[in-house]
């Protein structure tokens, strides 16, 4: 199948950026409509999964990204010598879905939640680029807010965050006081 103009140059720049590139820019940098973006990228992923390809590209949040398909992971570990997925310790899993369905949240909110401190496990999960800085509250030191990052949702595949496994409505009620409690502590000091 002969690719057109728009499919070459979008398979280019996600190959060549390796990385995901907002949806909105891809068509500034083809000049093309999202539609139009959004058919070559269907085009494209329809040609790799006939030809049994390597490669797929991939929907990330509001944009894209060339990936390996799951079945060669094999063959790439073996050339990276290195484990595929990044060790989520029990503590980092609890704290990534405090972050995950409370963010954005400061380190003090996370402890509170947790009932101990999380500075090894905000720091790992920072390493790990499953979670960033996703600004400062607006309070008397301004404290850190954290939120998920395009990794983590690559890393369990989810396309948005819309996508997280809903939790039961105490649950929710229950992290949302304590973060409410800790935002009041905070601004009061």
């Amino acid at each position: 199948m002969k690719r057109t103009e728009l499919e070459s140059k979008l398979e280019s720049l996600l190959f060549f950026v390796g990385d995901m590139i907002l949806s909105n820019k891809l068509c500034e940098l083809c000049e093309a409509d999202e539609h139009d973006v959004h058919s070559a990228i269907f085009n494209l992923n329809s040609a790799y999964e006939y030809d049994d390809s390597g490669i797929r590209i991939v929907e990330v949040e509001k944009g894209y990204q060339m990936c390996t398909v799951p079945k060669n992971t094999e063959v790439i570990l073996k050339y990276k010598q290195r484990p595929a997925k990044k060790l989520l310790t029990q503590t980092l899993l609890e704290t990534l879905a405090i972050i995950a369905y409370s963010q954005p949240i400061t380190k003090p909110q996370i402890e509170d939640i947790r009932g101990v401190r999380s500075e090894h496990a905000v720091s790992k999960l920072l390493e790990y680029n499953l979670i960033e800085e996703a600004g400062r509250l607006n309070v008397v030191g301004r404290p850190v807010l954290f939120g998920t990052t395009a990794e983590f949702l690559r890393h369990f595949g989810f396309t948005n965050l819309m996508q997280l496994p809903i939790l039961k409505e105490e649950l929710i009620e229950i992290l949302r006081k304590e973060v409410q409690k800790e935002v009041n502590y905070i601004a009061e000091r």
